[in-house]
């Protein structure tokens, strides 16, 4: 185990036993970091920074400011394997290395600003241009009505254009070029069929690299994208009983929508929709962490499902649902937002509209459409960035989120249970609020006219009217594509995309080839199929990929080796502590401003003179190294450790390794035959394995080597115990999942 000041107190505790291993994975995760940072080419890949971290987190030495010092390189000399020993059960490897993420050193922003083409005029479509890639889509689905007085949804294009942002410079960007089409269908390997999937949805498995090398990459995306969502969590929820009132007060807590969340995320059949808006989530983030009202876990679940709704949906329709939905208007403060009233002094909650703008559409400052920064050309203002919006911006646009509230216009009253029996002297809302819109009340609606972004919303404009105009200006204003276009670039594929790749993407947003703006499907495709997340170039170069989160090496590790819950209750609660649990949890991002930033840079590093962001580094430190790999440790061999699965509520006592995994596809690689040994040639197929299922075959030869190396001796032979042979197993897992070149997805 990797030792740190905070005591193992988990989910999946350690238990006192040994594992009888050929060569201890404690001794082979910092050789394999070690053997990163001499082979990295550049002290500045992330690879580099990742490896540092993991040799400081398993010896206990070195600052973190030493560890992220470029100039304090880390001995790289070769380290002798160790010996066989036994030790405590597998310790799973701390994040590790990754090269830096994103394509080649963007292009140096043009001297002038580039003005951005205004947006399609209303029911006027663009003229078309080639899709970015060859996925049938369809246009929005009709979006749910909104109860009371919440405005019509807008299809796609909408109306109500917003002036294109004036523009400082003359100078025009160079239309994006498009992606060439994706590879022949013959010519895609297992291992690129394997990186698609990696980057397309969670996991692999043998079947789905058949599926997606007899579709091809398009074919099979399309069908993902047509194939409905899956059972809700709001509906999983009810069937497991959280819908009732009773002694156990489920309207007063979160477990129940983390058990559905962890639930979908580890084995629902829509994988490729969860991943999407898993992606979603970390762009419109709302946490558990500021939930304190009723119904808090069924108001999650709905705000899961409605993302999952609207991945392959219209990116209006999206934004209008995620503004009503009564988890944000909690989180960021439109429930209850009232007009000003100059009596009193009391203005308009701008957390909403400033957020609305800065984080969820627009951003901080005007783009062109390859994501660059727009920049004065002249007079005092003359090279400082273009802000995209400003204070009266925030305070004007601030006046049409008031009047809106939670809609809980059934009168339904719930009685609360006491511990000792009989009621409580309150009662709580029905829970039917939780998955319904916002409701306006005019009464408390500012009727002041609202200026912003070059729109005004005249005075006395009904609420409804004024928000449908608001999310019409926020949609069009054209600065989204590049804004969210990128970051799904991020979440996805590479956290330092290439402006050419951003233009593609943004391309797609704007007119998704048919004329419609917005179209979900017509984005995750350009994301996905673009040539620089397809060709091979990226596999070699040092400024391509992203750090795997660790919620995502979770529920990765879930998939590909078959975890299920014994009792159907995945009882997974919050793993966010970093220093012994996992470090992250969905939907636990401590502010609105995710886990970590977009453009978050490692400070004291070598990225950080070339500016390369690498956003989930902001998680990395030696603390959640350690934590990360402690917590693997059981996860890996048992499972994952939870309270009295048989019954639904969180009970807290009798703990099993209810969510195990079964390895069926991998012990079969070491069954020997009666006079036989399992030698190197089988510690090789499993090795071949693994590295394709979870690296996408992406472990270098010397590091497979090396892992072949401490897997083989002592030999197994027929009279093994199938502990024994679980041993290797986990052993494997464990090292690949510790080393390098897993943490990087490329």
């Amino acid at each position: 185990m990797i030792t740190n000041d905070t005591p193992a107190e988990r989910i999946g505790s350690v238990q006192d036993e040994t594992i009888d291993l050929p060569n201890s994975p404690h001794a082979i995760v910092p050789i394999l970091a070690a053997a990163t940072l001499a082979s990295s080419p550049q002290s500045g890949t992330l690879a580099a920074l990742a490896a540092s971290f993991t040799l400081a987190a398993c010896s206990g030495g070195g600052s973190e400011e030493a560890v992220l010092s470029a100039a304090s390189p880390i001995s790289t000399a070769p380290l002798p394997l160790p010996n066989p020993i036994s030790l405590t059960p597998v310790p799973s490897a701390a994040p590790v290395a990754v090269a830096p993420p994103g394509s080649a050193a963007p292009a140096a922003a043009p001297s002038v600003s580039t003005p951005v083409s205004a947006p399609p005029a209303t029911g006027t479509p663009v003229a078309p241009v080639p899709a970015p890639a060859p996925v049938t889509t369809s246009a929005p689905g009709t979006p749910a009505p909104s109860p009371g007085a919440a405005p019509a949804p807008t299809p796609a294009p909408v109306t109500s254009p917003v002036p294109a942002p004036p523009a400082p410079g003359p100078v025009a960007p160079p239309t994006p070029p498009q992606p060439p089409p994706p590879a022949p269908l013959a010519s895609v390997s297992q291992e690129q069929a394997a990186r698609f999937l990696l980057q397309a949805q969670f996991s692999v498995s043998d079947t789905e690299i058949a599926s997606v090398r007899g579709f091809d990459y398009a074919p099979w995306l399309a069908q993902q994208m047509n194939t409905p969502q899956s059972q809700t969590a709001w509906d999983w929820m009810e069937s497991r009983g959280y819908g009732v009132s009773d002694i156990n007060r489920y309207f007063f807590t979160t477990y129940p929508a983390e058990f559905a969340i962890w639930k979908q995320l580890m084995s629902a059949p829509d994988a490729a929709r969860k991943r999407v808006a898993l992606a979603l989530s970390e762009i419109f983030v709302i946490s558990f962490n500021s939930f304190e009202f009723s119904w808090r876990a069924h108001a999650m679940a709905n705000y899961w499902d409605m993302l999952n709704k609207n991945a392959f949906g219209n990116f209006r329709q999206l934004l209008e649902e995620v503004t009503l939905h009564p988890g944000m208007g909690h989180y960021l403060n439109t429930k209850g937002n009232q007009k000003e009233n100059t009596a009193t002094g009391r203005v308009p909650d701008e957390n909403y509209a400033r957020e609305v703008m800065q984080l969820f559409t627009i951003g901080l400052h005007e783009l062109d459409n390859f994501g660059i920064e727009k920049r004065y050309t002249s007079g005092p203002n003359a090279g400082n960035r273009i802000e995209s919006y400003d204070s009266d911006d925030v305070s004007n646009l601030a006046r049409v989120f008031t009047g809106w509230d939670f809609d809980t216009s059934d009168g339904v009253r719930v009685s609360v249970y006491k511990d000792g029996g009989g009621f409580e002297s309150y009662t709580v809302e029905s829970r039917d609020f939780a998955r319904k819109p916002m409701r306006l009340d005019a009464t408390r609606h500012s009727t002041l006219a609202a200026t912003f972004l070059g729109t005004t919303i005249p005075a006395n404009t009904p609420g409804a009217a004024a928000l449908k105009t608001a999310i019409d200006t926020l949609f069009n204003h054209p600065n989204v594509g590049p804004f969210i276009g990128k970051q799904l670039i991020q979440r996805l594929v590479t956290s330092n995309p290439s402006p050419a790749y951003v233009g593609r993407v943004t391309t797609a947003f704007n007119n998704n080839g048919s004329g419609v703006r917005g179209d979900m499907k017509a984005v995750v495709a350009a994301v996905l199929l673009d040539d620089e997340a397809r060709n091979a170039a990226g596999l070699s170069s040092n400024t391509f990929g992203k750090l795997r989160e660790p919620m995502l090496r979770l529920v990765q590790w879930s998939r590909t080796f078959g975890a299920q819950s014994a009792a159907g209750s995945w009882k997974l609660f919050d793993l966010s502590n970093p220093a012994n649990q996992l470090g992250q949890t969905p939907f636990r991002a401590p502010s609105v401003f995710n886990f970590f930033r977009p453009g978050y840079v490692p400070p004291g590093t070598a990225l950080a003179t070339t500016q390369s962001p690498a956003p989930e580094f902001q998680l990395v430190n030696e603390t959640s190294v350690g934590g990360y790999l402690n917590f693997m440790q059981g996860v890996i061999e048992r499972g994952l450790n939870c309270p009295e699965p048989s019954v639904p509520e969180a009970a807290f006592r009798n703990y099993v390794y209810d969510i195990k995994a079964t390895y069926a596809n991998e012990l079969p690689l070491l069954t020997a035959a009666a006079t036989s040994t399992i030698a190197t040639a089988d510690a090789t197929a499993l090795i071949r394995r693994i590295n394709l299922m979870l690296c996408a075959g992406q472990l270098s030869a010397a590091t497979q080597s090396l892992l072949v190396s401490a897997l083989t001796p002592p030999p197994l032979t027929a009279a093994s115990t199938v502990q024994q042979r679980q041993e290797r197993v986990w052993g494997a897992v464990l090292m690949t999942m510790a080393c390098a070149e897993y943490l990087i997805q490329k």
